[in-house]
């Protein structure tokens, strides 16, 4: 029988071991650390749910549904408290609600833009010159700021493109890849010749249910938090495929197939799924494909760190609007953006408590990361008080820091990708799957996890490519 070594345990890896099992393909996975999971972590401390990693998912990259469905967990799909929702943008000196209709940084209705606090008129009057912009025609690839100014204006790139977007990709908007990231805004400038007509279409076409399923909200979550998706996936897969506390040092090719360094002993397999971050897996396969490891250092990544505090609801005087806020870099604060955890999702805490949750490095400030739990946790209490005016100290304070855990996907990332796949074909067996190439969400990371295995299964003769 044929086997597959995964290496990682993050959500592509599990994903990639859930749809293995299925196609009846044998598989083991390598994780270093002694838990499984990756980002998916989450901590119960004192009656609160915290998540170190991510909090959520996004339903419409439906891959994570899929698999939350294959591995038994539909009934603990936790929806958003909607009926809270709202986001709030930090500028000159205080919250502004982000416009109703406004998707990313796209507006599709007039009178919210119109009557918003947070863009001044002629920065209203430049968002709608969207509508006569004419199309970029030579098809290269752009940075987010140069693609935004030209064609909503600066002033809409400073206070909504750049918190929105780099601060969820950690990456400077001077050298974010539209491309790699944001291809559908530019289909929309080809096909409607404006973001305003394309993003105003897109949502009249899209269907208003679920087909009858269970609700879902744009935000999405599980009950337990989400490492529960994790524990999930390792019940389907078995205890017996998964190795944790096992390093992988090497990736080297025999006669036999691929062969794994693990310190003490070597295992071979017939074909190997790599999970690991670029950095990590240009090592593995340094000795059996110097090419693409040579292309893999172009990727860059950055850190960043997550700190969640908790205060009794009776000190948390001043009204904590929607679901939290976001803050643009030219406001030159210290933290990226805040999370208002039990008041966004159910079963985060107690009723008498507030769980916050705030963001800290990649794109703003990335020093602050390297800080002891101490400083940066003043740092977030500071920043909250000067903010929403919370000047209570915390009872309960927790950081997570995650150390060049974010790909930058800069201009020309796709051409990078494309040249690191040529530069794989030599290498039959050896697949590489996860953030660091196609996507950085949990659902990106997931569809890039079924495909690995579908790609295995395809060199297996068991199905045609």
């Amino acid at each position: 029988m044929k086997r597959v070594a995964i290496v990682g345990s993050g959500v592509t890896a599990l994903a990639s071991a859930v749809a293995l099992k299925q196609k009846g393909i044998g598989f083991a996975v390598f994780e270093k650390n002694p838990v499984i999971g990756g980002k998916l972590l989450t901590e119960k401390i004192d009656g609160l749910t915290v998540e170190a990693g991510p909090d959520s998912f996004l339903p419409e990259k439906y891959w994570t549904v899929d698999l939350i469905k294959r591995v038994g967990l539909e009934e603990q799909l936790l929806c958003s408290n909607d009926e809270c929702k709202g986001t709030y943008i930090y500028s000159r000196g205080r919250l502004h609600r982000l416009p109703e209709g406004v998707m990313l940084m796209v507006p599709t209705m007039i009178m919210p833009l119109l009557r918003s606090s947070l863009i001044t008129l002629p920065g209203k009057l430049r968002m709608g010159m969207d509508l006569f912009v004419p199309r970029n025609r030579d098809g290269s690839d752009e940075s987010l700021a140069h693609f935004v100014t030209r064609r909503l204006g600066k002033e809409c790139l400073d206070k909504i493109a750049e918190p929105l977007v780099a601060g969820i990709h950690t990456s400077n908007p001077d050298n974010m890849s539209v491309k790699a990231i944001f291809p559908r805004f530019l289909e929309m400038e080809q096909k409607h010749g404006s973001l305003i007509k394309g993003m105003a279409r897109a949502m009249k076409g899209s269907p208003s249910g679920n087909g009858g399923g269970k609700k879902m909200t744009y935000f999405m979550s599980l009950n337990e938090g989400m490492q529960q998706l994790a524990e999930g996936c390792a019940r389907f897969i078995g205890e017996t495929a998964i190795r944790v506390s096992t390093t992988v040092k090497e990736v080297r090719q025999n006669s036999q197939g691929y062969e794994l360094d693990l310190g003490t002993h070597r295992e071979t397999f017939d074909a190997v799924i790599l999970t690991t971050p670029s950095y990590v897996t240009k090592d593995l396969i340094q000795g059996i494909a110097p090419a693409v490891s040579e292309k893999l250092s172009l990727i860059e990544w950055s850190s960043t760190a997550t700190v969640s505090i908790a205060f009794s609801k009776k000190d948390v005087r001043n009204t904590l609007p929607g679901f939290g806020f976001i803050v643009p870099k030219i406001e030159e604060r210290r933290v990226n953006a805040a999370t208002w955890s039990s008041i966004k999702w159910s079963f985060r805490a107690p009723p008498e408590d507030v769980l916050i949750r705030s963001f800290v490095g990649g794109g703003h400030h990335e020093e602050l990361v390297a800080y002891d739990d101490e400083a940066l946790v003043r740092v977030v209490t500071e920043e909250l008080r000067d903010i929403v005016g919370i000047t209570a100290k915390p009872h309960f304070a927790r950081v997570y820091r995650w150390q060049r855990s974010m790909p930058r996907y800069t201009v020309g990332h796709l051409e990078r990708i494309a040249s690191v796949d040529e530069a794989m074909h030599p290498h039959l067996g050896l697949f590489l799957a996860g953030s660091s190439y196609r996507g950085i969400g949990i659902g990106d990371c997931v569809k890039s996890g079924f495909e690995a295995a579908s790609d295995v299964e395809a060199l297996f003769g068991q199905k045609a490519p």
